[in-house]
């Protein structure tokens, strides 16, 4: 079971600082997860600028110019933010018993390592 998952909120702990135009402290949803690469692409962060050559659709309308899009970031410079104090946090995992149906299953569940509260 992976710590961050698609969908987390996650918070950027590393890099410069806002107010020297970087990302630490911003906090957005994960878009993607790059397993095999160990990264993530985050919403609103670390954008980059691309320049894309200049073509035409079936329709004959012009594309291209120069696009921002958010480029990936290593996934140890990202925090989960914890569901109770929206704070970045650890994540733990611990079993859990689920009643379903009348049978009892054990599961692994995430939780957030400050507040304790599963995720």
């Amino acid at each position: 079971m992976a710590k961050i998952k698609k969908g987390d909120l996650v918070q950027v702990i590393s890099g410069p600082s806002q107010d020297r135009g970087g990302d630490r402290g911003k906090q957005g949803r994960v878009i993607e997860v790059l397993v095999e690469k160990d990264r993530v692409i985050v919403e609103g962060v670390n954008f980059v600028t691309k320049h894309v050559r200049v073509g035409q659709t079936q329709r004959g309308t012009k594309t291209g110019g120069i696009e921002t899009h958010e480029a990936p970031i290593h996934i140890s410079n990202v925090a989960l933010v914890d569901p109770k104090t929206k704070q970045p946090t650890r994540v733990g995992f611990r079993e859990e018993t689920v009643d379903k149906d009348g049978v009892k299953k054990t599961v692994r569940v995430r939780y957030a390592k400050k507040s304790g509260e599963k995720i």
